[in-house]
């Protein structure tokens, strides 16, 4: 496998106890009991297991996680994916399937484009 720099993975059979800090990328495929700090992309693999809270600039899941999540941007719940814990994001993604038992707060970032809500057109009567 190549190596692609700023890219980092923890393995299926990598069991961590402690905190965490990185910088770029991060994907995690083992069990992890600490927190999670970065001002980087974080990836919670299929096979993942995370305690702990978890601070990053954006993340993906699509293991588990037992604990609050807060990024800066994009957060995202995969299909297969399961959180126990609250959630704060400018942008949520939740697929269909993915477990979330908690609270969100979803934040947009100010001065950001919103989107316009869509409606359907009203018949002039």
């Amino acid at each position: 496998m190549a190596e692609i720099p700023g890219k980092n993975l923890l393995s299926a059979d990598v069991e961590i106890k402690g905190s965490i800090k990185f910088q770029n990328e991060l994907t995690i495929d083992g069990k992890v009991e600490g927190e999670i700090h970065s001002t980087g992309t974080l990836t919670v693999g299929e096979n993942a297991e995370i305690r702990g809270e978890i601070k990053t600039k954006s993340a993906t899941v699509l293991g588990k996680v037992y604990g609050n999540i807060t990024v800066d941007e994009r957060c995202e719940l995969k299909a297969r994916a399961v959180l126990h814990g609250d959630l704060k994001a400018s942008r949520l993604v939740i697929e269909e399937g993915a477990t979330f038992v908690g609270r969100s707060e979803v934040n947009p970032v100010k001065g950001a484009a919103r989107p316009e809500a869509v409606r359907p057109a009203v018949a002039a009567r």
